[in-house]
């Protein structure tokens, strides 16, 4: 592999201010990714996450309910973000400083398995 010799493009190699041709941050365009468009011209609906607390109208979240806790902790032990939960700011808030006292109690592991 050391003796392998790498060739750049001319797009990557020109500095600054040099004839680079812009390209599109995103495949597709500045509309890829927007509902609607897709591969085949499919169609499909994306629901709005809604907060799981609101909605099941979820008072106080407690650090030793780990069964609930666990659901928002990912396979590698950190904290899931609320943008892909779906869960509010203020829940969120509670929602980590939970999971943080269960993991110091031992309620909750602070790193998933090595694999």
């Amino acid at each position: 592999m050391a003796d392998e010799t790498r060739t750049t493009s001319p797009e990557r190699s020109a500095g600054p201010g040099g004839d680079r041709e812009r390209r599109p941050s995103r495949p597709g365009g500045p509309g890829a990714g927007r509902e609607g468009s897709g591969p085949g011209g499919r169609k499909f609906f994306r629901r709005k996450k809604v907060c799981k607390f609101c909605t099941e109208k979820i008072d106080g979240i407690d650090y030793k309910d780990f069964r609930l806790l666990a659901g928002f902790v990912a396979e590698s032990g950190k904290i899931v973000p609320r943008r892909l939960t779906g869960v509010c700011t203020p829940h969120q808030r509670r929602l980590s400083s939970a999971i943080k006292q269960a993991r110091n109690i031992a309620l909750l592991p602070f790193a998933g398995r090595a694999s």
